[in-house]
């Protein structure tokens, strides 16, 4: 199955334009959130140069971001790049859990292999498993209980486009892991 970056900006546009006033866009080198201002009319959720993997963890973040945050560049969260010593990335995973368990879903959804990131190479090497294991905790309890709604309107769009049968269940996410 071919996954292209230009089909999540068509599908992020038709789902969310109208309503939030917020597009998707092929960035360079590093990801950002940058909302509406004098520059720009319009919010402008920033990928890295055009990895589709990239694009699904920005629209993770939007998704999981509160109105007032959505006003703040990068949604106002700190960030400290790669080559976190150990407490900071145990901060930064703590954070990462919803969002990308909200990826892995969008992964599913557009039936492509989901891989957690801990995103620190040059840092502390936390243990991973430990990291996916709650990040699939996460996924289950949204299974249970409903992932946010734009989360679950953009599943429903990846879904459509890419004939993935919906509901999502636990199962979805076994398969695609056992692959």
């Amino acid at each position: 199955m071919q996954h292209n970056y230009q089909d999540l900006i068509v599908l992020f546009e038709h789902v969310f334009f109208k309503q939030y006033n917020t597009c998707l866009i092929k960035g360079g080198d590093e990801p950002l959130y940058s909302p509406a201002g004098d520059e720009c009319p319009y919010h402008q959720i920033i990928f890295a140069r055009g990895f589709y993997a990239s694009a699904f963890h920005e629209i993770s973040h939007w998704c999981r971001a509160g109105e007032a945050r959505r006003l703040l560049e990068d949604f106002g969260y700190w960030y400290i790049p790669d080559g976190r010593n150990e407490q900071q990335q145990k901060k930064f995973e703590q954070v990462e859990v919803i969002p990308q368990a909200i990826e892995w879903a969008f992964n599913v959804a557009a039936q492509k292999k989901f891989h957690v990131s801990s995103d620190n190479l040059n840092g502390f090497q936390a243990d991973s498993s430990g990291f996916k294991k709650k990040v699939f905790q996460q996924v289950k309890k949204f299974i249970e209980q409903g992932f946010p709604t734009r989360a679950n309107l953009f599943i429903e769009a990846l879904a459509k486009f890419y004939n993935t049968p919906l509901p999502l269940t636990v199962e979805h996410f076994i398969e695609i892991e056992e692959d």
